[in-house]
């Protein structure tokens, strides 16, 4: 008789798994923004982005953090998405730091959505070439690649995610952690687009 032992699944694929329904409802939110409508709505975006990326480098300080993902140096818009908001003439406004005492596992949690959204970032890139004349070097900082490219950038965060040193029991922070960066970037969308 054969016994067929099931491994346990990967952290990132119980992140993808688990958080598909956050991810679409980030879509349907980007949809009803229109963010690439117009400069002035594309600005309201970027200021939205800037508070998620000064809420996900908060996290950067801390020790166990810079210990589980040790490239952090490379990561983060926190600094494009303001210089943006100055080449666009706009404020990015007063937020509290959402991720004030988020500490590990939870922070692996709000970067996987921070880096998550960087790869998606390829999409909305070309929109705002398309219909709004900006670029990486203008405008759109927030949107570009990193000089390594997204995808290896990528795919070596989900290698520091999927570590066995990282315990299964501590997975379900992570999940937490990731839900609850979903939902900080969702209310931002929501208010600074007046979205119900």
């Amino acid at each position: 008789m054969n016994t067929v032992t099931e491994r346990p699944a990967l952290l990132s694929e119980r992140l993808k798994n688990e958080t598909g329904e956050l991810h679409e409802l980030m879509h349907s939110l980007m949809e009803r923004a229109q963010p690439f409508a117009s400069r002035a709505n594309y600005a309201r975006f970027v200021a939205a982005q800037y508070h998620f990326q000064r809420d996900v480098e908060h996290l950067f300080a801390d020790p166990s953090i810079r210990d589980a993902v040790p490239d952090l140096q490379v990561r983060g818009r926190e600094a494009a998405a303001l210089a943006d908001l100055a080449d666009l003439g706009a404020s990015a406004g007063e937020e509290a730091i959402a991720s004030q005492g988020v500490a590990m596992p939870e922070a692996l949690g709000w970067l996987y959505v921070s880096e998550g959204s960087t790869l998606g970032a390829a999409f909305l890139l070309k929109e705002v070439k398309e219909k709004l004349g900006l670029s990486e070097t203008y405008g759109a900082r927030n949107l570009a690649a990193y000089p390594e490219g997204r995808a290896i950038v990528w795919r070596r965060f989900v290698s520091f995610l999927d570590r066995p040193s990282l315990p299964q029991s501590e997975h379900e922070a992570v999940l937490a952690g990731a839900a609850a960066a979903y939902g900080r970037f969702g209310d931002l969308l929501r208010r600074y687009f007046a979205l119900n």
